[in-house]
């Protein structure tokens, strides 16, 4: 069979479209490890976002550490601690609508995160949304019982929602697990509602033998000194609370 002669100009064509396949394989092996080399920085960088918007939180520097974890989410959409440090900053500025959607997307992404449902209780708490507090510090009891902070939320929210007396089981459970001044102060409010005045006084000396300076626990515990009689206790407690605040008397 006779060769078919083969034009200068079919050479040049041929030529051409091995030199396009070449490149083509070479453009994509180039792009292949570029992506190749992306994906192992991509988690790094991430990580470096991540770990100077924690610094930037511990010194209170909220709206720079927002930017930070930003970034880092930017980088890796699932990094979990990236969702609960901005979370927490976005708390500390009271933004509590980000707060909460941060809060959701770690549950969302590690449900068996105590800490995640009890910081979505602070947040709900500042909305006053006290059904969804009492909800989300059971789901954090359920996961660690140890943990004071979600009984010390529900027993306010159960306060505000008028069950005084089972926000004082709360309470003392909090108090039994973190005698501090918060779980003593808020223990005391519960007493003061329902007239146990006696009782909230023991918790106020708590409060001003862990927190001397606190003027909100003198003034407290002067109320409830006059609800039992006790004038002169009252108007010394008034004194120093105002003192406290730099109030004149």
């Amino acid at each position: 069979m006779p060769l078919t002669p083969v034009s200068a100009e079919d050479f040049a064509w041929r030529k051409r479209r091995i030199v396009l396949i070449c490149s083509a394989v070479a453009l994509l092996a180039a792009l292949l490890a570029a992506w190749v080399f992306w994906r192992s920085v991509d988690p790094l960088e991430a990580q470096k976002s991540l770990d100077a918007g924690e610094r930037q939180l511990k010194m209170t520097h909220y709206a720079e550490a927002i930017l930070s974890f930003d970034h880092a989410l930017a980088l890796k959409k699932d990094l979990v601690n990236a969702y609960q440090l901005r979370g927490q900053a976005n708390l500390a500025l009271v933004q509590l609508e980000p707060a909460i959607r941060d809060f959701s997307k770690v549950i969302q992404l590690r449900p068996d995160s105590a800490e995640a449902f009890v910081d979505r209780a602070a947040a709900r708490l500042g909305q006053q949304d006290y059904q969804a507090v009492i909800a989300d510090c059971g789901e954090a009891l359920a996961r660690d019982s140890r943990l004071a902070l979600p009984h010390n939320m529900r027993g306010i929210a159960l306060r505000e929602t008028g069950n005084p007396q089972k926000a004082l089981q709360d309470f003392n459970r909090a108090v039994e697990l973190a005698p501090d001044e918060s779980n003593y102060f808020q223990r005391a409010a519960t007493y003061q509602l329902i007239g146990e005045h006696k009782m909230a006084i023991a918790d106020l000396d708590q409060v001003i033998a862990l927190y001397p300076g606190s003027p909100t626990a003198y003034l407290a515990r002067a109320k409830s000194r006059e609800a039992m009689g006790d004038l002169a206790g009252a108007r010394s407690d008034r004194e120093a609370g105002r003192l406290l605040e730099g109030r004149p008397k």
